[in-house]
């Protein structure tokens, strides 16, 4: 049956059903205990993946010790949900609506993750914890506001400013979260006499937070930690927003995932987690777009977390079978694993791509949809296959 793409493997020796028992021997069989494992998305808003997802981090809660749970969503606004999920602040309504961006928080998947982490937490004394690691941004970005005042609310004087001076420098918010600066650099205040100026502030105030770590409670510490980053990390792209030289989108992206890096090692710091985000941004080598003409490549988060914490991270790609109406071909690698007896299967994916020879490139019509390269299998610890996606969002 696999004659014409295995070369003395059944492909069923490289995987198992995805369950329970599936997900702890694959653990098992990594050189370390992750303390990031990655479950990337081939494409968002898939309603079996997300439900697949709840049930693998639950099995990791109550079987593997895992406590954490990082998503690709604006780190400031996770704050509020895992405010919600660890004291009980808010109401489960208000936490999506307003504790998730990229429309996350609609979710039905994520939903019933934010009920069963805050249910949990209200019967355990060691509590789960909830972490956005995305920037406030994607290719527009949010006023630095929030991260700035939050880290000066947290330090004691003497300040290098006033807050009034803080306040007067930011401006109304519209003018940093105007979206045409997309398009065109001109419309940024990124590289204003404003801007530079609070850079300069926000770096005193980042330096000033490193002579008052020892006064500040463990909390206040990681809060004014992921402020801090991320005044910096906005500043440094609104800059880049107004710039108008090929290199724009690049550095662009690249921040994007640098900040993402940033966040999942801080992450790391509270001990092991699932983490869930495209797998484009999860991936361990670079990632690329052209823009017209102009090929464009920049490092992604995942291989930025890989360079700092080594064989303590891992990384699952995601891949299905038949999306929507759209069924891969049975020569390439999504059309093979449709071949395997399980509805939804845990793959070695080091062990498969020895065992599966020149597969062809899956092109998809669902544009939202992105097929498993054929020749990056072996960059990848394992792949979640799903042979049906039909709940798409």
């Amino acid at each position: 049956m696999f004659s014409d793409t295995v070369e003395g493997m059944d492909i069923k020796d490289t995987a198992r059903p995805l369950d329970g028992a599936g997900v702890s021997a694959f653990l098992r069989s990594l050189p370390a205990k992750p303390l990031l494992l990655g479950l990337g998305e081939a494409r968002h808003f898939v309603g079996e993946l997300g439900e697949l997802r709840n049930q693998i981090f639950r099995h990791l809660v109550e079987h593997e010790g895992y406590r954490s749970f990082a998503i690709e969503s604006d780190c400031l606004r996770g704050l509020v949900v895992d405010d919600y999920i660890t004291t009980g602040a808010g109401t489960l309504d208000d936490v999506m609506e307003s504790g998730f961006s990229h429309a996350f928080g609609a979710s039905p998947a994520n939903r019933e993750l934010v009920r069963w982490m805050r249910a949990y937490n209200e019967e355990h004394d060691e509590k789960l914890r909830f972490f956005g690691f995305d920037g406030p941004l994607e290719y527009w970005a949010e006023s630095p506001r929030q991260a700035l005042t939050g880290l000066y609310a947290l330090l004691d004087g003497p300040l290098p400013c006033t807050m009034e001076t803080l306040d007067a420098l930011l401006g109304p918010d519209d003018r940093w979260t105007n979206e045409a600066t997309v398009m065109d650099p001109s419309q940024s205040i990124g590289r204003s006499a404003d801007a530079r100026r609070l850079r300069i502030l926000a770096d005193d105030l980042v330096a000033l937070l490193d002579t008052q770590v020892p006064r500040l409670s463990v909390k206040d510490r990681e809060r004014a930690a992921l402020y801090a980053r991320t005044a910096v990390g906005l500043l440094r792209y609104h800059s880049w927003m107004a710039d108008t030289s090929p290199a724009r989108i690049m550095r662009l992206s690249a921040l994007r995932d640098a900040m993402m890096a940033a966040n999942l090692r801080a992450v790391a710091g509270q001990g092991s987690a699932l983490v869930f985000c495209h797998n484009l941004h999860l991936q361990r080598d670079k990632s690329s777009m052209r823009i017209g003409d102009l090929p464009v490549e920049w490092w992604s988060a995942g291989a930025i977390t890989e360079a700092h914490l080594g064989d303590r991270y891992a990384f699952l790609a995601s891949a299905f079978g038949t999306v929507g109406d759209d069924t891969p071909p049975p020569d390439t690698v999504e059309g093979i694993l449709s071949t395997l007896p399980w509805d939804r299967s845990l793959i070695d994916a080091r062990r498969l791509a020895e065992a599966i020879t020149k597969p062809a490139p899956r092109v998809s019509h669902d544009f939202r949809y992105f097929p498993l390269d054929p020749a990056r299998l072996d960059m990848i610890d394992g792949v979640v296959f799903l042979k049906q996606a039909v709940k798409l969002g």
